[in-house]
């Protein structure tokens, strides 16, 4: 009898995960130390140092860029951690290997993973360190978005020291709205957020509530201040168009237009230029509405939120859908394969694709409360959200993808969905 052929899944999901090979962690760490320390400006502060003590315990940290994990990873050399990682990443053939190598747990952002949950008590039973941006996915638009559903629960079962880290930089170093670099500084603090006892003490909502305002940073506010200059910034505000999308001046959604250093309203003519610590300056014969990304990125969702309670909080757009292959590894820095077509709807009912996958009909809603926000890959050209178990990206045709993202969070929030809005005043 022929054996049979394992899926990608199927091989991902018969692995049982081990802490990763003292050795083997250390060396690479060590070849990465010299690769990327001063690359990034990258310094660090203990204000707990709690790399000697033993045992099992939890690292998590705020997810500021696709870099988080040299940022986090090099200063705690030389205990090696079992990093978690999204689901999808593990298809792609430039991470496949290292992720294998380096015993990484992989974890489907945003919906419940009973493997992932599995494979970490299997870790932390063997008195292994575990690692989470509880977050789900690294920062849209400079600063923390609440963490996931579920990860006080976590912290609350295992019950075992947990520690933080606070990434400053990260953000200006990659911005989420664009794939270039901009080297400047990095600059990270450690310290202690749980020990046993007091987790005993908390509730999960206590222990998210926590874990969120130690956790939050607004890198471009913080620049404000602190005044790094980041290079090659003669082309950032390329692409920004995709994270913000409303006119300040004209109220127009879909007219802005970033190129080189400057950004402009195609309607009205409004328009700001962006330095090299990234702060706005308003251009001839406009005044300064919003200094930062984030200010301007906190009034769109405030927009959304009324243009929901006004009964405007529908939109559609036409998407081609990627999913991930059965056998092969995802090439070329791919994130999944254009499969299907079709129109996506946010509205009160929640998410809805209509099209086509793979020649035939498909079509799937998923309510409000079932999704509370979406995993991106790279940019926000793209998102990707998980239907019965499956993965499913979606490619919009026109730069409408933060728009998607506001709708859905606050109609998910204003349904009584458990994923709500920070507590504190940002």
């Amino acid at each position: 009898m022929a054996t049979k052929n394992l899926t990608n899944e199927e091989k991902l999901y018969s692995k049982k995960i081990k802490k990763p090979p003292y050795l083997i962690y250390n060396i690479l760490g060590g070849v990465w130390k010299l690769l990327f320390k001063r690359k990034y400006g990258l310094t660090y502060t203990f204000n707990y140092d709690f790399r000697k003590e033993k045992g099992a315990c939890i690292f998590i940290s705020n997810h500021s860029s696709r870099m988080d994990y040299i940022f986090t990873g090099l200063p705690l050399l030389p205990n090696n951690f079992n990093f978690v990682a999204g689901y999808n990443e593990f298809y792609r053939s430039h991470l496949k290997g290292v992720f294998s190598l380096l015993q990484v747990v992989p974890k489907k952002n945003f919906t419940p993973d009973f493997y992932a949950i599995k494979e970490i008590s299997r870790i932390i039973k063997a008195g292994g360190k575990v690692v989470l941006f509880p977050e789900g996915m690294n920062s849209i638009a400079g600063m923390n978005q609440p963490v996931a559903i579920g990860t006080g629960k976590l912290i609350k079962h295992f019950g075992i020291p947990v520690y933080y880290s606070v990434i400053k930089g990260g953000y200006m170093t990659a911005p989420k709205y664009k794939q270039d670099e901009h080297l400047g500084k990095v600059e990270v603090v450690f310290d202690r957020m749980f020990t046993p006892e007091e987790i005993s003490t908390l509730s999960d909502t206590e222990i998210e509530d926590i874990i969120n305002q130690k956790l939050y940073h607004d890198d471009i506010k913080w620049n404000k201040e602190r005044q790094i200059h980041y290079s090659n910034m003669d082309t950032i505000a390329d692409g920004l168009e995709n994270l913000l999308y409303i006119c300040p001046k004209c109220g127009k959604e879909f007219t802005l237009k970033g190129s080189g250093n400057a950004f402009n309203c195609s309607n009205c003519g409004y328009g700001v230029t962006i330095d090299d610590t990234y702060q706005m300056h308003a251009t001839a014969g406009n005044d300064l509405i919003f200094d930062t990304q984030t200010a301007w990125f906190n009034w769109q969702r405030e927009v959304v939120k009324q243009q929901i309670k006004d009964g405007l909080g529908k939109f559609t757009c036409k998407v081609k859908l990627g999913t991930l292959p059965d056998y092969k590894p995802l090439k070329n820095l791919d994130t999944s394969l254009i499969t299907g077509e079709g129109i996506v709807t946010i509205d009160e009912n929640g998410f809805t694709f209509d099209g086509v996958n793979d020649g035939q009909p498909f079509k799937f809603n998923l309510s409000p409360k079932e999704v509370p926000t979406y995993g991106m890959c790279t940019d926000i050209s793209r998102f990707y959200t998980f239907y019965n178990g499956k993965f499913y990206e979606f490619y919009p045709e026109t730069p409408c993808v933060e728009k998607i993202f506001l709708l859905t969070e606050e109609i998910h929030r204003a349904s009584g969905g458990k994923w709500q809005d920070f507590k504190f005043d940002k």
